[in-house]
């Protein structure tokens, strides 16, 4: 029998025939969720309505171990929302995920780490521990050291001494080389990073003989790099296997290829899956799209996207895949891949006079399309910025790069987007709508067409025991996780 709701609660009465309701109590605010929704995504409703306690019998529960506000953006994560967060929310979803066992409200936060909230993050998460963006808040909080050195001062030494301990990101590119019937020892046929310090561009590794980037789907999944489809010469015959890098141990092995023999494709990383996406064969555009699982190293055809195109401008925000789509007459569309319902949607339209999009970046819960400028003069790019939570278009004011370099190829860390070209590297920082040139280095110096990513390398100067120490659980990790069971005694007994 279905209890009245209690006075003031706006939620009507379960009528039969409809999904089973709890009306939970947090805070003297009622909330009217589906038992089976709590059940698949939290680990501490799923033991409670199978403890065989008179709890999990009941129409209504209140809960004392969180808040208000943390319980809210659980319940809008879980019905498919995605909310930016202010601090005081983000402390009680943190505190929310680490009690309630939340895996989907854990993804969603890590997702809107970003420079004004990740250190927030990162000392909440070890208090309430919640390891998972712990981690993730504190390979952000490494890539952007330099900018947050000061701040840094502000945290306990366990929690400071752990970032440290933390590979930063580098910046990487690649240049199109076809495959060799030798290995070159030279810096022409290789992967280089840029050393920040010393300002310059250096070789970290060669392609092998076989693998091609000419033409090929370049992506980095856990911290290891992919090449898919790459061609032999102007024949575009195909590489019969692709290629991964793991720049941890500095080894090459071998992928299968995709079911469709594919060049100019774009290669997506995504959730432990590579997405191979469009291209051409026998120069015919192609609209099929096949997902890689790493897990069980087989490829498998999902749906198409909307029109047969070939390389396809593409990128991952906030944990989602995009896609822009040209379709003519100053249109461009986005189209977001929603990989549970396996179906790409349409997300909104870019429409301009020269739309046709040369390079998409995410910033935070926003995408940067940039695009050709003025006159066709594709030595200069003007952009435009769409945000995903207002879903509204702002033009960028001014023009980007110039004779000395493009914005056809970007990577970005943190608040910085690294563009390059044989003449000069650019680092911009990314600020509201604007983006501000931060600083010129060494240009890359290759010919050909250059694809950037970034990647976790090795500290090149440790020796191989304190190399392990840095990749295994360190002392320091362990101290923390001493740190936070103590701290978790403390409140026990109070």
């Amino acid at each position: 029998t279905n209890q009245p709701s209690p006075p003031g609660c706006p939620f009507p009465q379960q009528q039969p025939g409809q999904h089973k309701q709890l009306r939970v109590n947090v805070d003297s605010h009622y909330f009217v969720v589906d038992k089976e929704l709590l059940a698949q995504n939290c680990e501490y409703f799923r033991a409670l309505f199978q403890s065989g306690m008179k709890e999990c019998q009941e129409d209504e529960i209140c809960l004392q171990c969180v808040g208000l506000s943390g319980f809210r953006v659980m319940i809008q994560v879980l019905e498919g929302g995605r909310p930016m967060l202010n601090g005081d929310q983000i402390v009680e979803a943190i505190e929310c995920a680490a009690f309630l066992q939340v895996p989907a409200l854990t993804r969603h936060l890590i997702n809107v780490i970003n420079s004004e909230n990740c250190l927030l993050m990162f000392h909440t998460a070890s208090t309430y521990g919640a390891w998972d963006i712990f981690h993730a808040s504190g390979l952000f909080i490494r890539d952007i050291y330099a900018d947050l050195k000061e701040d840094l001062c502000a945290l306990p030494k366990t929690l400071a001494d752990y970032i440290e301990s933390l590979i930063p990101s580098s910046y990487m590119a690649v240049c199109s080389h076809s495959p060799s019937s030798d290995e070159l020892e030279d810096s022409h046929r290789a992967i280089s990073y840029l050393n920040e310090e010393l300002k310059e561009w250096k070789v970290l590794t060669q392609l092998p003989s076989s693998a091609s980037t000419t033409m090929a789907g370049v992506a980095v999944l856990d911290n290891k790099l992919y090449i898919v489809g790459g061609v032999h010469d102007v024949s575009k015959r195909v590489v019969p296997s692709g290629f991964c890098y793991n720049p941890m141990d500095n080894t090459w092995s071998t992928i299968s290829r995709p079911n469709q023999l594919r060049y100019n494709l774009t290669l997506v990383a995504h959730e432990g899956c590579l997405y191979a996406i469009g291209g051409e064969c026998d120069h015919k555009k192609l609209s099929s799209v096949e997902r890689y699982g790493v897990a069980n190293e087989c490829w498998s055809y999902v749906s198409h996207i909307p029109l047969p195109s070939a390389s396809v401008v593409s990128t991952v925000a906030m944990n989602r895949i995009f896609i822009c789509l040209w379709k003519g007459k100053g249109a461009t569309d986005i189209f977001e891949y929603l990989p549970e319902r396996d179906q790409w949607i349409l997300e909104t339209t870019l429409i301009r006079e020269q739309s046709y999009g040369l390079c998409m970046v995410p910033h935070k819960d926003s995408l940067y399309v940039m695009r050709n400028g003025p006159g066709n003069d594709f030595f200069l790019c003007v952009m435009d910025c769409y945000n995903l939570s207002s879903r509204q278009w702002t033009a960028m004011p001014g023009q980007y790069a110039n004779s000395k370099g493009s914005l056809f190829t970007a990577a970005v860390r943190g608040d910085s987007v690294f563009t390059l070209s044989r003449k000069v590297t650019t680092e911009y920082t990314i600020g509201d709508y604007k983006w501000k040139m931060k600083r010129e280095v060494s240009g890359f110096g290759r010919i050909g067409s250059i694809y950037t990513f970034l990647l976790r390398l090795p500290k090149a100067k440790l020796s191989l025991t304190e190399r392990s120490e840095v990749n295994a659980p360190s002392q320091k990790c362990e101290n923390i996780v001493r740190h936070r069971r103590h701290f978790v005694r403390c409140v026990d007994h109070l």
